[in-house]
């Protein structure tokens, strides 16, 4: 069967680039879900095609079997006109093609330098590998130190190995799944440089983000997949956000209603010169934060990702508990030293930045991981023993309110796409209607029409009495919901200022460690520009 070229124009000129990559009729079926139904794609060399979709589309999977992760269930491909089978990540590697996976693929006892040498073949010197790591990132703007190890890194730095990791092979196929979720503005910029100059070399890249904004800036063509199968294609230049969105989601991209604060609220969260060691000798110390959030309001914290926004949610959370009570105060009891159990009995729920791992087991049931956190709230316990049924419908509760697909409580955590399971997650800790929720990166890797439902939802939890604090490196996702909004800089917390009296410009400035009385001997990690 001949292979068809790509409609792309070729990087140097010629009429029409050769189709580097065809698939031809691809399906991937599991036992409760059809993945990807008859999907027809084909890039060129230089090109640039996003994969658009919304959460549960089939976008990841289909990267998946590129990259020979998965098998497919019916289809074929091509890769640089020869039919082939892509038994494995090696083989992938081998014929030229990479992949930046959303959830990472990463070793977490190794170091970053360790995990890097991993991927690429033969054997190379550990303390060269790491010469060449420090020097793409510089060059990349993706700064990572590679003696590292990565269960000490935050998700955005881990982003970031990932990348360098995946830039260090020299792929004639690139394929990034959500790269830029937690980037900061600068870094992001940085990265569509390096790409734009590895199209123009002739490297082929696919992209899957659900920021239309980045879709429209970066890529020359795009692919829609909706309910595994292909449903159209555009030229995202040509196209406007909401636009995509209707493609994407079959209707106008909805937004966030957000009304005035209550004033004078209970105090529910306040942080009274904390200051705490961090153990990782690489990690942030964080140095005297005050902070005090009340009932009826979103606070939001932005930072640049490894500036002791970890090492904070640690402290609040209980994970790891502190030397003194007093710094940490819940819904006015000191809660320094308590660990996470008794601090979520004060009326705290948690959401992670990191979904597979510390927000769900990946391979536990929904049921079972809804236990893990809603257990006493839920009164899903009783006389000693787990009350199942309960468990259950609570978890087909998170599923129907929070539209997640799935298939159904008994599905494993890891077999949910990243927006659903963070779906899931955060319905899962909202419904146990808290009185202090904090949340990390609440819509990272979230469709667009998902992203604003979760916003209104902490929306609709601030309204009802709640207090929340945001963690985000999404500046126009805080400026979106949140009231008030403080900036951590190598572990110091600015003042909070009322989001309507600054701006984005502002905050970038204050992102750098900038902000009025702030030392200036501790600049923040990278300079962003928002």
């Amino acid at each position: 069967m001949p292979i068809p070229p790509s409609t792309f124009p070729a990087p140097h000129g010629s009429a029409c680039a050769p189709a580097r990559l065809v698939l031809q009729g691809i399906g991937k079926v599991y036992p409760t879900v059809v993945a990807n139904d008859d999907v027809d794609l084909s890039v060129g060399a230089g090109e640039i095609r996003a994969i658009l979709g919304e959460n549960g589309a089939g976008k990841s999977t289909l990267m998946k079997v590129i990259y020979g992760v998965t098998r497919p269930s019916s289809g074929r491909m091509f890769w640089e006109g020869e039919e082939v089978a892509v038994a494995s990540p090696a083989h992938a590697r081998k014929l030229g093609i990479g992949m930046v996976f959303q959830h990472f693929s990463l070793f977490e006892t190794l170091t970053v330098v360790e995990n890097v040498a991993l991927a690429l073949p033969g054997s190379p010197p550990l303390d060269e590998l790491a010469q060449r790591i420090v020097e793409v990132s510089a060059r990349y703007g993706l700064p990572v130190d590679p003696r590292r190890h990565v269960h000490a890194l935050s998700v955005g730095e881990r982003q970031r190995v990932e990348i360098i990791r995946c830039l260090l092979q020299n792929p004639r196929l690139l394929i990034m799944d959500e790269p830029t979720s937690v980037l900061t503005p600068q870094a992001v910029r940085k990265l569509f440089e390096t790409l734009r100059q590895l199209s123009a070399e002739g490297c082929s890249i696919l992209y899957i983000s659900h920021k239309l904004d980045e879709i429209r800036e970066l890529c020359h063509t795009a692919t829609v997949l909706r309910a595994g199968k292909v449903s159209g294609g555009c030229i995202p230049a040509r196209e406007s956000a909401q636009s995509m969105a209707r493609m994407m989601i079959g209707k106008d991209l909805p937004h966030c209603e957000h009304g005035v604060a209550s004033a004078g609220g209970e105090l529910r969260l306040r942080l009274a010169g904390l200051s705490h060691a961090c153990d990782d000798p690489f990690g942030t110390d964080l140095r005297d934060i005050h902070l005090d959030v009340h009932a009826g309001e979103i606070v939001g914290i932005a930072g640049v990702s490894g500036n002791g926004q970890q090492e904070l949610l640690r402290a609040i959370s209980g994970e790891e508990p502190l030397a003194e009570k007093f710094p940490v105060q819940i819904c006015g009891v000191e809660a320094g030293r308590l660990p996470a159990g008794k601090r979520r009995r004060l009326g705290l729920a948690f959401v992670p930045e990191e979904r597979l791992g510390r927000g769900a087991v990946p391979a536990m049931s929904l049921t079972d991981n809804a236990l893990l956190t809603a257990a006493h709230s839920q009164q899903l316990v009783g006389a000693g023993l787990l009350r199942f049924g309960r468990a259950r419908d609570f978890a087909r509760r998170c599923i129907d309110e929070f539209n997640v697909r799935c298939g159904g409580t008994a599905a494993a955590a890891k077999s949910l796409s990243g927006g659903n399971l963070q779906k899931f997650i955060v319905g899962r800790e909202i419904l146990q209607a808290p009185r202090l929720l904090v949340c990390a990166q609440p819509t990272w890797g979230v469709d667009v029409g998902a992203a604003t439902f979760i916003r209104q939802q902490l929306i609709d939890l601030r309204n009802r009495g709640g207090a929340v604090l945001v963690i985000s490196e999404e500046l126009e996702e805080l400026f979106e919901i949140c009231d008030r909004i403080a900036v951590i800089a190598k572990g110091r917390l600015s003042p909070a200022r009322a989001a309507s009296e600054t701006s984005i410009e502002d905050i970038g400035v204050w992102m750098s460690g900038l902000w009025p009385g702030a030392e200036t001997d501790a600049p923040a990690t990278e300079t962003p520009h928002a």
